[in-house]
This record gives C-alpha cells, sequence and structure tokens, in this order.
C-alpha cells in the first residue's frame, strides 16, 4: 500500500510543474495521512494495528487516486487559456470525477457502519468526514478556478475585439454562450452537493431520533430496576420476619419439651419415690 501510494505521489508530481507540486503538496501529504488512518489504526504506544478489511484498503486507494485526479484537472482548468469548448470538456471530467470520488466516500461509510469493532468504526467515520471536507475544498478550488479561467478568456477576448472586429464580437458571442453553458453546469454540480447535504442532515436526523429511542428505553429500564428494587427490599423484609417467628417458634417449642420433660419427672418421682 505504501508502495503504491508513493508510486502514485510521483506519477501526479512529474505530471505537474514545479510551482504546481508546491501548491499541492500540503493537500496531498493530507491524502497520505487520511490513507495511512484508513488502513491502520495507531495506538498510543506508537503501534500500528492494521484493519483487516481488504475492501476498505481498496476504497481508500481509489478515493486518494480520484482525488489526485481531481487536484490535476482543477490544476489544468486554472492554467488553461481556452477556448471555453476545452473549459467544458475539463469541466466535465471534473464532474465525473467528483461522481466517483462520492461514490467510494458513501462506500467507504458503509464498510465503516459494518466494522464490528468500535474503534474501527469510529476511525473510519472520522476518515470519511475528512474526506468529505476535502472535496468540498476541491469543490472550491474547482470553482475558483473556473472564475479564474473564464476571466483569463474573457480578458483574452477583449483584446481580441479591440484588433479584430465584427469578427471579435462573434468570437465574443460564442464567448458568451459557453460562459452560459459554464455557469450551467456549475449550477448542477451547486444543486447535486446541495443535495448531498440534505441527505447528511437527513441522516443527522435519523440518528437523533435513533439517540431519542435509545434514552426511552434506557429510562424504562431504570423504572424497571428501581420497580425490582423495591420488591427485593419487599422480599427481604419478609424474610426477616419469617426467620423471627423460625426463633420464636423453637423457643416455644422447647419451653413446652421443657414443660413435658418436668411433668414426666414429677409423675415418676410421685410413683416410684412417693415417700420423697
Amino acid at each position: 500500500m505504501g508502495r503504491c501510494l508513493g508510486e502514485e505521489m510521483l506519477i501526479t508530481q512529474s505530471s505537474l510543474q514545479q510551482g504546481d507540486v508546491a501548491f499541492w503538496l500540503p493537500s496531498v501529504l493530507g491524502e497520505m495521512r487520511s490513507a495511512q488512518a484508513a488502513l491502520g489504526l495507531r495506538s498510543r504506544w506508537g503501534k500500528m494495528v492494521v484493519v483487516p478489511d481488504v475492501h476498505v484498503r481498496i476504497c481508500a486507494q481509489e478515493i486518494i487516486k480520484y482525488d489526485l485526479e481531481i487536484k490535476a484537472l482543477v490544476q489544468d482548468i486554472r492554467e488553461s487559456p481556452g477556448p471555453l469548448s476545452l473549459l467544458t470538456e475539463l469541466n466535465a471530467k471534473v464532474k465525473v470525477m467528483f461522481q466517483q470520488l462520492r461514490l467510494q466516500i458513501q462506500d467507504l461509510e458503509q464498510m465503516a457502519k459494518e466494522q464490528d469493532r468500535e474503534s474501527d468504526k469510529q476511525a473510519l467515520l472520522a476518515e470519511v468526514e475528512n474526506h468529505r471536507k476535502q472535496m468540498l475544498s476541491n469543490q472550491t478550488a474547482w470553482r475558483k478556478a473556473n472564475l479564474a479561467c473564464k476571466l483569463a478568456i474573457d480578458n483574452h477576448e477583449k483584446d481580441e475585439l479591440l484588433h479584430s472586429g465584427d469578427s471579435s464580437i462573434r468570437h465574443r458571442k460564442m464567448t458568451k454562450e459557453g460562459l452560459v453553458q459554464t455557469a450551467s453546469s456549475i449550477t448542477e454540480s451547486l444543486m447535486s452537493i446541495s443535495r448531498m447535504m440534505s441527505q447528511q442532515v437527513q441522516q443527522s436526523e435519523e440518528s437523533v431520533q435513533t439517540l431519542a429511542t435509545s434514552s426511552r428505553t434506557v429510562q424504562e429500564t431504570n423504572e424497571e430496576f428501581k420497580n425490582m428494587t423495591g420488591t427485593i427490599q419487599l422480599g427481604r423484609k419478609l424474610i426477616t420476619k419469617y426467620n423471627r417467628r423460625e426463633l420464636t417458634d423453637k423457643l416455644l417449642i422447647f419451653l413446652a419439651l421443657a414443660l413435658f420433660l418436668a411433668t414426666v419427672v414429677y409423675i415418676l418421682k410421685k410413683r416410684l419415690f412417693p415417700f420423697l
């Protein structure tokens, strides 16, 4: 896994320029730390506890791969001189990558919920949240790159308009149409993000309802425990009372037996030794 990550880092860095490596290096290092956390949980003594699920490792690799590809495409958009057709093509690729990345994150979240150990589950859910934050950061960078690219294209079109006359005006109209198409694609992406956030809110509501149900169950169990405590105390009192009654009965039996023996001795004495 470490060798695969190193090879992906070398390939990505070789495909970007020197300034691009400086720009994306913090994000890439963050992804490496996320991959390390997804593949294993570090204990407080520094030892690594490996999650045995191979599917989790594969899913983490896919998430890192799509994230690096998105970063490379966003950098291409930022440095793209145009035309709008190329920008539209790059945006279409970015949309596909975001869809694949979102599916992989959802798969990783489902795998996290299926973990047997609570520590593994919580660690993977934390990694899912980190991946979602990184995806939102990439989407923000994507929008900024589109704005920068469209601004550069617009400035270029203005320069051509000053020198080429009518042909530049027609080209500018085409540019505006491309800008409208790009804005529409970005709007669709934002709507997709909004739907995803709505799904997250719905999942949070379901979690709150589950917690409320668990709380009611705990309260009912507590009430039953109190009732059982009262019953046990009543039984203890009855047992104590019966023990006292048993002691009294034994004492009475002993006194009756002593009286009987004394009576027998007295009768024998009168019959056998009447002169005493």
